[in-house]
């Protein structure tokens, strides 16, 4: 991590409860030349994957609904909040990952996975990188439970893509990750057709 316009000064853990806060002090050289110290916050949970299952044939996607204790503290009455199967990578490979989490999640066992891209979605405060993934689904793929695991409780969602994006405008689906991989669907559909 070298860069000649940042030197690191100190890393300091201020909680290493869940996952690491730390506060970061740096000398940072702007753009006039004059060097500055800063300081910021960055919460690390690790990376992570993210993945939207599609039926082309029927033109429906899964989707999960789970609490999110964080929306809820900001003002998401139900706490419960739509979104694309995501999750931790755990020292997996993102493709790895995502099919654990596929799996666990929505019970869906899925093999023809496919990278969109990579993402930071909140770079000023979280070190988290997303990988973006796609796979088809069809009514004979492979099922298992599903609904998450440990204290989790995922309810799994089939719904019409023109739907999901109508959730979008109406504000029910307010997921970043969800609303990238609802839109990237539709720009390819809009390209092929």
């Amino acid at each position: 991590m070298n860069n000649a316009r940042v030197h690191l000064l100190k890393d300091e853990v201020l909680s290493d409860n869940w996952y690491t806060l730390r506060k970061v002090t740096f000398n940072y050289q702007r753009k006039n030349g004059v060097w500055e110290t800063q300081s910021r916050e960055a919460y690390d949970r690790g990376n992570g994957a993210t993945i939207l299952l599609h039926n082309p044939e029927k033109n429906t996607v899964i989707l999960t609904r789970q609490f999110r204790m964080p929306t809820y503290v900001n003002g998401n009455s139900s706490g419960l909040l739509i979104e694309a199967c995501a999750g931790l990578l755990d020292n997996d490979n993102p493709e790895d990952a995502i099919r654990r989490e596929t799996e666990e999640e929505t019970g869906f066992v899925v093999t023809n996975i496919r990278k969109v891209f990579e993402a930071y979605m909140s770079p000023g405060s979280v070190t988290e990188k997303l990988y973006f993934f796609t796979a088809d689904y069809t009514d004979t793929t492979e099922k298992r439970a599903g609904g998450g695991i440990e204290e989790e409780e995922i309810d799994v969602l089939e719904l019409p893509l023109p739907q999901a994006m109508q959730m979008i405008v109406r504000g029910e689906i307010v997921d970043g990750k969800t609303i990238m991989l609802l839109q990237h669907l539709c720009l390819q559909q809009h390209q092929a057709a």
